[in-house]
């Protein structure tokens, strides 16, 4: 298994521009940003290849001389895995590196938006001599989603449901596998909060926010999604931020190679950061930068920041998944904790401090899995990646994502 994965992860790395350019062409992300994604999606079955070799069972001292007590750990069986857009490569092989270093064998649902990426890398497992049978795919339109999802949960055949989307979609598909009590990963949505306190420093932390809230023209579920600036330095961060953002982001074509902001995924998720700006404009909030359609038409939508913004705000309250970028001003540690701590969900947050006790307080008391400090990319194949509250069960990547596929059985040796 380790060597079938580790051929896998080389195939992907020998077609890495072939398969970026079909991320490009399916979800409209920036090519740059598709090759980054290919490499991190092989990383991942480099990963799993190695970790394939360390699947250690234990031996227990016994409570009786004529005992011996074993631990084995056993892959779980069929695996299924429904997976997202907006990484359509990188989503796959999180999870079938684990399942396949684990002996499962895995059908994979790919988001109907973004189907080729999952056949490309069926072609590539393949000619890296898995198994047929071992890795499968099921394309499947918009309409018949939910019929396919429902089957995956419900078969007894499936022992395994991995789920990377929304909160609302991971709650039906939930309740689906409790019928069968399946074993169940799921990596739901976020909201993430990014708190820039007044001791930080403003530069690094602008840097950050732009990287974190627009990579994937904000289509990523650990995209920040509220800003908490301190107010001493509230009217410094907003000014370079904007300047930062007209001067360092493109919105164009993926192909083309200064474009840094690509489409939305659809027409629906324009509406939706329309909806949040309309929103948050009525209760006060103004624009700084952006804050409408762009001029290149369809899907894509100029990168927006907004000033004045209120926890009533439905920005504030919801996922916006687009560039919007909504700033609230507060005056104490304890009130951006507050607020950052009030949403039902807690996948990703991140902050910005030079105190080292306030780093150590605020990364213990923030309610996410995952947290950047004075960082804003945080992903990465050695860490463990999921969520707290409603955005999800288990942890994806690092040394604890195989643990996802793989039962523990005790066995009992007696009569010795």
């Amino acid at each position: 298994r380790s060597l079938r994965l580790r051929r896998w992860y080389e195939l992907m790395m020998e077609n890495k521009e072939e398969l970026a350019r079909i991320i490009t062409a399916e979800n409209g992300k920036p090519l740059k940003e598709a090759q980054g994604e290919i490499v991190y999606s092989a990383s991942f079955l480099e990963w799993f290849a190695e970790e394939a070799r360390r699947i250690y069972g234990d031996v227990i001292p016994a409570s009786a001389k004529d005992r011996r007590v074993l631990v084995l750990k056993q892959p779980v069986g069929v695996a299924a895995a429904i997976t997202p857009w907006n990484f359509p490569s990188a989503m796959i092989t999180r999870k079938v590196g684990a399942a396949l270093a684990a002996g499962c064998t895995v059908v994979v649902k790919p988001a109907e938006d973004t189907p080729l990426s999952a056949l490309a890398l069926g072609e590539l497992a393949n000619q890296a001599g898995i198994p047929a049978g071992v890795y499968n795919v099921v394309p499947c339109s918009r309409q018949q989603t939910a019929a396919v999802g429902e089957v995956l949960c419900t078969d007894p055949l499936v022992s395994k449901i991995s789920f990377t989307g929304s909160t609302a979609t991971g709650k039906i598909l939930l309740k689906h596998a409790a019928g069968t009590v399946k074993r169940v990963s799921m990596e739901l949505g976020g909201h993430a909060p990014f708190i820039v306190f007044d001791n930080a420093n403003v530069d690094r932390a602008v840097a950050g926010a732009l990287a974190s809230k627009y990579r994937n023209s904000g289509q990523t579920c650990v995209c920040t999604n509220r800003f908490l600036v301190q107010k001493g330095i509230h009217d410094e961060f907003v000014e370079k931020f904007a300047k930062a953002i007209e001067k360092e982001l493109h919105v164009g074509n993926g192909f083309d190679a200064k474009t840094t902001q690509g489409p939305l995924i659809n027409e629906k998720a324009v509406e939706k950061v329309e909806k949040h700006i309309k929103d948050a404009v009525s209760q006060g909030a103004s624009i700084v930068t952006g804050g409408k359609r762009h001029s290149l038409g369809k899907n894509f939508f100029e990168p927006t920041l907004l000033s004045n913004v209120t926890t009533k705000m439905l920005c504030t309250q919801e996922e916006t998944f687009g560039p919007l970028a909504p700033v609230i001003k507060f005056e104490t540690e304890a009130e951006a904790v507050a607020i950052a701590n009030a949403a039902n969900v807690g996948l990703a947050g991140y902050f910005y401090s030079q105190d080292p006790a306030q780093i150590w307080r605020v990364a213990e008391q923030l309610e996410v899995g995952m947290v950047g400090v004075n960082e804003g990319i945080i992903s990465s194949v050695e860490c463990p990646f999921g969520g707290v509250k409603e955005s999800g069960l288990g942890r994806e990547g690092s040394k604890y994502g195989i643990d996802e596929y793989l039962e523990i059985k005790y066995v009992c040796l007696g009569g010795l």
